[in-house]
């Protein structure tokens, strides 16, 4: 038999396995997006459809169950390179969603007003524009009406802008550029509404017949006697299909992969949401982990004096946290070492009566017997009666093949 596989360190393995990784997929910011609290089908497809958006930095298949807590996705963040984590948390009253910056926060806690799944929009959309490879690169982030006074504005603008990759312009392909997320704060209401859109680039300056032939599809031509028929006459496009607004007309700086979209020449930029919709509005920012001091609070406002109370407490809560934890390790290392001595205290109560027993029993044949016993009589040895164990290599050594103790039968010659 040839030898097993030697088993390799996980720490090897998992060192080798992070020194294979590009330097971009290292970089670039990961995200853990679960649900929280009450079931429901309607979140949990919310939040399906939330990690398209993240994709393709993000845990699309991760499977959470009820047992697991936060402190494990936390745990395992800094393997997956995670650096913000969204929560659906679902209560009796309200759905809430929360942005964690991992491992030390801060936490954003927004509540959801609205939300529409991404099957709605799809169905409720006159030209579905949806392909698998739009979500093989990361999406085009564009903040609008950020710029309030306001240290919360700041930082909810500066999350919503790390939860995804930077962009180079010097180095960027346009081709990669397949999907936008806008994030519109409006200041009246305070609702953040955020929108999830496909980007689709058509040449302009050309007929729509053109167009089509340009672009690969098959027109019909039943009812033409030749191609320039189909090209000259009038009325073939249908009012969905007129031209764009002038403000969507940009030149290329690129050529790009799809038919017609040249270097230097004019092209159109075309919008179509894919969903899902999010209507939120920012409660609650907390400097910590979803804990310590609260930085923001929309409907509490308090004073420097309050302000300065409760950072004392949670200082005197964590310093007395730190406290037990300290306690809690000595008192184990206590136990631990109780626990020795009193092992080698048996031990030598052991040996001490196996030797009592030894001179009982001799001085009980001398009162009988008159004469001393002999000295391997009473003689008790500390050793262990068990069989001493075989090697590994050498456990079926010795054992004879069974043998079939039946005759043959012999063929009788005819």
């Amino acid at each position: 038999m040839g030898r097993g596989k030697k088993k390799v360190h996980p720490k090897t393995r998992t060192a080798a396995f992070k020194a294979s990784e590009p330097s971009e997929v290292v970089e670039a910011p990961h995200s853990f997006i679960i649900h929280r609290g009450l079931s429901c089908p309607y979140i949990t497809d919310l939040t399906l459809d939330f990690r398209r958006i993240m994709e393709p930095f993000t845990a699309t298949n991760l499977r959470e169950k009820k047992m697991n807590r936060i402190k494990d996705f936390v745990s395992l963040s800094s393997f997956f390179h995670v650096s913000h984590m969204g929560i659906f948390n679902k209560a009796a009253t309200q759905l809430s969603f929360k942005v964690v910056r991992l491992p030390r926060g801060p936490s954003l806690t927004f509540k959801v007003h609205q939300f529409t799944l991404a099957r709605d929009v799809i169905s409720c959309s006159k030209k579905q524009m949806i392909d698998v490879d739009h979500f093989k690169h990361p999406p085009l982030v564009i903040m609008n009406n950020f710029s309030g006074d306001g240290k919360h504005l700041k930082l909810m603008a500066t999350t919503f802008q790390n939860m995804f990759p930077s962009i180079n312009l010097a180095q960027v392909s346009i081709d990669t550029i397949r999907r936008c997320v806008l994030f519109s704060y409006n200041t009246e209401t305070k609702l953040v509404e955020m929108r999830h859109y496909s980007v689709q680039v058509v040449p302009v300056g050309l007929k729509k017949a053109v167009q089509k032939i340009v672009s690969g599809t098959v027109p019909n031509l039943s009812k033409c006697n030749e191609v320039v028929d189909f090209v000259t006459r009038d009325g073939y496009a249908s009012e969905s299909e007129a031209e764009d607004d002038e403000q969507s007309h940009v030149v290329l700086a690129q050529t790009l992969k799809s038919k017609g979209n040249l270097e230097d020449c004019k092209s159109s930029v075309k919008l179509h949401e894919i969903g899902p919709r999010l209507t939120m509005q920012l409660i609650k920012i907390e400097e910590g982990l979803l804990t310590g001091e609260v930085l923001y609070h929309d409907h509490v406002v308090k004073t420097e004096d309050e302000k300065e109370t409760l950072r004392k407490l949670i200082e005197k809560k964590r310093k007395l946290k730190e406290q037990r934890k300290k306690q809690q390790t000595e008192n184990r290392a206590r136990n631990l070492k109780l626990k020795k001595e009193q092992n080698l205290a048996a031990k030598h109560e052991e040996g001490d009566g196996y030797a009592s027993d030894a001179d009982d029993d001799a001085q009980y044949y001398k009162d009988e017997v008159g004469e001393d016993p002999d000295e391997e009589l009473f003689k008790h040895d500390n050793k262990s009666r068990k069989r001493h164990k075989l090697p590994g290599g050498m456990k079926y050594k010795n054992k004879k093949p069974k043998l079939d103790k039946k005759p043959l039968k012999k063929s009788k010659s005819k």
